[in-house]
């Protein structure tokens, strides 16, 4: 018999859906440092049961100044894309998550791989599928990519659903792909292809 919630006890608030327009994603810098390593630090089960395993000056600002410069080196080399996902909300704009175009490849494959996450406190609300939705957007508009490819372990329904709203398709499965939360996961791979690419001058 499940149990009866106490008469005092109200029922927990619940999560507004988010415009579209109320997500955006901004370069990753120095100064985010702080808020991130708070976001990870509060996020760290959620993270690390999906993330490579972390050694714990990672979930310090030091640590995350570190990680922020080789992704802005990677950046300046032309092999990613480094985002903070902001929400604007109640007159504010604060750092809400994190999503990567990464391992950017040219020339016969035109192709990067998608990766995100978004904090635990405004999950469901939609911030995930917005901030795809504007990836999409860079990678095959200004990056004038071809494909992008997303891998999700196994048991990660949301980011399934993520994906799928936004157009991705899976196309198969790979066994101990990835050493996540410790151990070596199985992920279902999806793809996301434009259908409106024309071979050109790659994009600056």
């Amino acid at each position: 018999m499940p149990d009866t919630p106490a008469p005092h006890r109200r029922p927990p608030a619940q999560r507004q859906p988010v415009s579209p327009l109320q997500v955006t994603l901004t370069l990753l810098a120095s100064e985010d440092a702080p808020v991130l390593a708070e976001l990870e630090t509060r996020n760290r089960e959620q993270l690390m049961a999906g993330a490579p395993a972390r050694a714990e000056d990672w979930f310090t600002e030091a640590g995350q100044r570190t990680a922020i410069s080789h992704a802005v080196a990677d950046r300046e080399a032309g092999g990613g894309l480094p985002f903070t996902i902001r929400l604007e909300e109640d007159g504010a704009t604060r750092i809400v998550g994190r999503l990567n175009l990464s391992t950017i490849i040219r020339g016969a494959f035109d192709s990067a791989s998608l990766g995100y996450w978004v904090d635990t406190a405004v999950t469901g609300r939609g911030v995930a599928t917005a901030a795809v939705h504007s990836a999409i957007a860079v990678a095959f508009g200004g990056l004038g990519l071809h494909r992008l490819q997303a891998e999700v372990k196994v048991g990660n329904d949301a980011s399934v659903r993520v994906l799928e709203r936004c157009g991705f398709t899976e196309y198969g499965l790979a066994r101990d792909y990835l050493r996540l939360g410790g151990d070596w996961a199985d992920c279902r791979l999806f793809q996301l292809v434009d259908p409106h690419w024309q071979p050109g001058t790659e994009p600056a």
